[in-house]
């Protein structure tokens, strides 16, 4: 399963017009996990900042045209509550996984990192991004901190890196 350019993408993903001057941000949230213990675990982990790992992490690009709408892209497990997709973590086997994109009403208001702009149509560069990028998903080797790293937005590379070693940290 698997393989280059297997975009799965929102169907209520209608963007406005072509944007430009569009900020980029990397926002992380808690990583899903099967219901009950794990999902506990994963959540405490995520609010008390125990880990760099234990973090999904996301894409969002929002311009000033429309500040009431943002963008996000992201790349996860096709099922990450699954019990198969917890243990190919463990075991660092690859697992099916998806490219996303949805609009938002907002940025989340904590742990969110303004990262560069955009000077290109986004939506263009985002899609021909991904349909180069292998949706086979490797824990630790190709994931969504991979996915993340936002060079064909801004220019840079190894932006988590970046954020990761800053004063602001994110782990």
């Amino acid at each position: 399963m698997g393989g280059i350019g297997m975009t799965v993408v929102n169907s209520s993903l209608n963007p406005p017009a072509p944007a430009r001057g569009v900020d980029v941000f990397v926002a992380a949230v808690p990583l899903t996990a099967t219901k009950g213990a794990p999902q506990l675990l994963m959540s405490t982990a995520y609010s008390f900042s125990l880990s760099w790992d234990l973090q999904h992490f996301m894409v969002i690009t929002s311009s000033a045209d429309l500040p009431s709408q943002v963008m996000v892209s992201d790349f996860q497990p096709q099922d990450p509550e699954s019990i198969y997709a917890a243990l190919a973590a463990i075991s660092g086997r690859k697992i099916p996984g998806v490219l996303q994109m949805r609009m938002m009403k907002k940025l989340p208001k904590t742990k969110c990192w303004k990262v560069g702009s955009c000077k290109v149509d986004v939506v263009d560069a985002i899609h021909k991004f991904n349909s180069n990028w292998d949706t086979d998903l490797i824990i630790g080797r190709h994931d969504c901190r991979h996915y993340t790293n936002v060079e064909c937005l801004t220019g840079e590379k190894y932006v988590l890196d970046r954020l990761r070693t800053s004063r602001t940290s994110i782990a």
